[in-house]
């Protein structure tokens, strides 16, 4: 069983311990990722809702994703780090690229990166980019990673990014794996079959059978397209909110008590998930990161006590 956790990056966190301190202990305790969200600004009216609810407070300061892997990198050894996700369209091709090959050089060869098109119109904006153009902005970022991570010289032209014949360094340890999350439109679905190393699912309202059908789907779809689907890893991403009373049956999962958490751990696990990754953040109660990681080592030991076989760090 692995587990991942996200990094604190919201309001209330002191960046310049707090980052450090997680990364430590998460990877001491036994997670075996640590993640990253973005999160570029914080609309006062925004025009689009937080997925139906009102934007979450806690995310009125959402630190730099990239920054902070790069911090979580230098003081851990073994696990992976990742971003869950990037708003892609938002980046500079070039620029990315070489950001997330030199934390993966930093790392020891550590690094995902998680990939998304984005949703957020005042966002997109804000870089530059509109959501008619996320689409085509994602193809050519991914195009981009695939010239200047390649070997040197360097030639690509884009309608973003040209390169006229040159050393890029420095290289990644090893091909970084490229995985997207989002929805399962048509279009994210055969992006993530054709040129991605993965999904990062979101649990939502669908539940966690839907996500583990979906990916079947993904699967059956790279498959066609002669990937090797067994290379493909499948990350849920579970957003955490602790109620005072357990939810049922019915309930959204990772909403609910402690137990109920713990339980939808398990059973994503046991319907195919590669991986879980457990994110505290959204929680306005959760000021104090030493509490914040008193519950994740909580929430580590009772899942690895519920998975047969799981290893102790």
């Amino acid at each position: 069983m692995k587990l991942g956790l996200r990094l604190p990056q919201r309001t209330g966190v002191n960046l310049q311990n707090d980052i450090v301190e997680a990364a430590r202990r998460a990877e001491a305790a036994g997670y075996t990722s640590l993640w990253t969200y973005e999160r570029l600004l914080f609309p006062i009216e925004p025009r689009e809702s937080y997925f139906g609810q009102p934007w979450p407070e806690p995310q009125q300061q959402a630190a730099d994703p990239l920054a902070v892997l790069t911090a979580a990198a230098v003081v851990t050894t073994k696990a992976r780090l990742g971003t869950a996700v990037l708003v892609a369209p938002a980046h500079a091709p070039f620029q990315l690229a070489k950001s997330l090959a030199t934390i993966d050089r930093i790392s020891g060869g550590r690094l995902i990166a998680g990939l998304g098109s984005g949703w957020s119109t005042d966002e997109l904006q804000a870089t530059g980019a509109t959501r008619a153009d996320r689409g085509r902005f994602v193809d050519e970022l991914l195009d981009v990673f695939d010239a200047v991570w390649g070997p040197d010289p360097v030639t690509y032209r884009g309608r973003r990014a040209v390169i006229e014949n040159a050393l890029v360094l420095p290289k990644p340890v090893s091909k970084i794996p490229v995985m997207f999350g989002g929805g399962a439109t048509a279009s994210t679905l055969e992006r993530i079959a054709t040129r991605s190393d993965g999904w990062l699912s979101v649990a939502d309202a669908s539940g966690l059978e839907a996500t583990a059908r979906t990916w079947n789907e993904i699967r059956d779809l790279a498959a066609q397209r002669g990937r090797d689907v067994d290379r493909m890893e499948h990350i849920v991403v579970g957003n955490v909110t602790f109620t005072p009373q357990p939810q049922g049956r019915d309930r959204v999962p990772f909403i609910g008590s402690l137990d109920e958490v713990v339980e939808d751990i398990v059973t994503a696990i046991a319907l195919g998930a590669d991986e879980v990754i457990i994110d505290l953040n959204l929680q306005k109660w959760f000021t104090d990161t030493g509490r914040m990681l008193d519950t994740a080592e909580e929430l580590l030991s009772r899942a690895r006590d519920e998975v047969p076989g799981s290893p102790s760090p």
